[in-house]
């Protein structure tokens, strides 16, 4: 039964998930302060919002963990204002990474090239959060521009792989995608990479043996994306030369770490548990890390509302819930991500929360083959301590 307040609510945050589309703007921000200034310091605005202001934003916004009425999905979900914001971000994105391409090739040094290279490899790898955005959708022009937008990663694979492997598989140790506990970034990251590979090219070849039609077939959707690749860094060392080539290969592979550490991030040591028949439990809200931090949730499309999207995975961003019972991260995705490349701190942080999730029993984690009795002694060492 919906009450008063139901019937007149509204989004608060309509107008900031705009906000998103500042990500995409970081090179064209960066070349604009170049070219008026003349400092090469432009070129690394987009290093700075990523890990510093955006951290900081976070820690003095907070969190928030209002949800949508249920009454109210309906139309969240039909307001096609949403959908737009999203569309948005493909255009900037593109035009981010020509320009920062053609500075790269043209105009600048050493530093300003390596500037130029993350700004580039942070609005096409966050783009692969676009791309999964519209990924989840239905209709074919949204399928079609979640290709685009994983276009300047070369990973267009992900857009098979997390759709039918990572959903069915998440949080248990068959998915490239689920970092395990006592796992480090570092190790995570080739496992994931080859992992995912692999995975999306099985899935995809199995689709069309169903079908009749060969690993090779035009209607193979992982060629697909890959061609859209082939196009867009063939255009561009037509245009550019291979220079062009070389640093579009180069921001790619950044890009699509940015990916995987937020993958990192996302499920560690967190597992389902198998049932009498052997199968998986369904995917519930204690099976991946959350965070309600405002800052980085307006610019990721919510995407740290990350128990409700794999339960919901069609549901649209603006109306992802907070579940009370789902495992929080202490802060949000930006700061996170700067924690998992130094697998000492992140450990210090996120082990003993792990711990504590499983209520100290590491048997129902998703632990590192051969790390378990070494964790297990080092969570006990340090209740010794705590006793003493």
């Amino acid at each position: 039964m919906n009450t008063a307040n139901d019937t007149h609510w509204r989004d608060a945050k309509r107008y900031l998930w705009a906000l998103g589309l500042l990500v995409p703007l970081f090179p064209i921000i960066g070349a604009a302060i170049y070219v008026v200034s003349g400092q090469i310091w432009g070129w690394w605005f987009a290093p700075l919002m990523v890990y510093l202001i955006i951290p900081l934003m976070d820690l003095l916004v907070g969190t928030d963990r209002s949800n949508p009425p249920e009454s109210a999905v309906p139309q969240l979900e039909a307001d096609a204002y949403y959908r737009y914001i999203v569309y948005a971000y493909i255009p900037l994105q593109y035009a981010g990474t020509l320009i920062a391409v053609w500075f790269a090739c043209t105009e600048l040094g050493a530093w300003g090239i390596v500037g130029a290279l993350l700004s580039c490899a942070y609005v096409n790898g966050i783009g692969i959060n676009t791309g999964h955005e519209l990924g989840h959708k239905r209709d074919p022009l949204s399928q079609f521009l979640a290709k685009v937008a994983l276009a300047p990663v070369a990973y267009g694979h992900f857009y098979v792989e997390h759709n039918f492997g990572h959903h069915r598989n998440v949080a248990t140790p068959e998915d490239p995608a689920s970092s395990k506990m006592g796992e480090s970034f570092w190790r995570f990251l080739p496992r994931t990479v080859i992992g995912s590979l692999r995975s999306a090219c099985a899935i995809e070849r199995q689709r069309l043996a169903r079908k009749g039609l060969g690993f090779w077939h035009w209607r193979n959707e992982v060629l697909q994306a890959w061609a859209l690749t082939a196009i867009l860094f063939g255009a561009c060392t037509v245009w550019l030369g291979w220079p062009a080539l070389v640093f579009l290969a180069v921001q790619a592979a950044l890009g699509a770490s940015l990916l995987e550490v937020i993958n990192y991030v996302e499920h560690y040591g967190l597992l389902r548990q198998r049932g009498a028949d052997g199968r998986y439990e369904r995917c519930l809200p204690r099976h991946s890390w959350n965070s309600n931090h405002t800052v980085t949730n307006l610019l990721l499309y919510q995407l740290q509302r990350h128990s409700d999207h794999h339960a919901h995975p069609n549901r649209s961003f603006q109306a992802l819930r907070h579940f009370a019972d789902s495992p929080q991260l202490p802060s949000g995705y930006a700061s996170m991500m700067m924690l998992a490349y130094v697998p000492p701190l992140w450990f210090r942080v996120m082990d003993p929360r792990v711990f504590a999730h499983h209520h100290g029993d590491l048997s129902l984690a998703n632990v590192l083959p051969g790390k378990a009795e070494k964790l297990k002694a080092k969570f006990k060492q340090h209740a010794s301590h705590a006793a003493a």
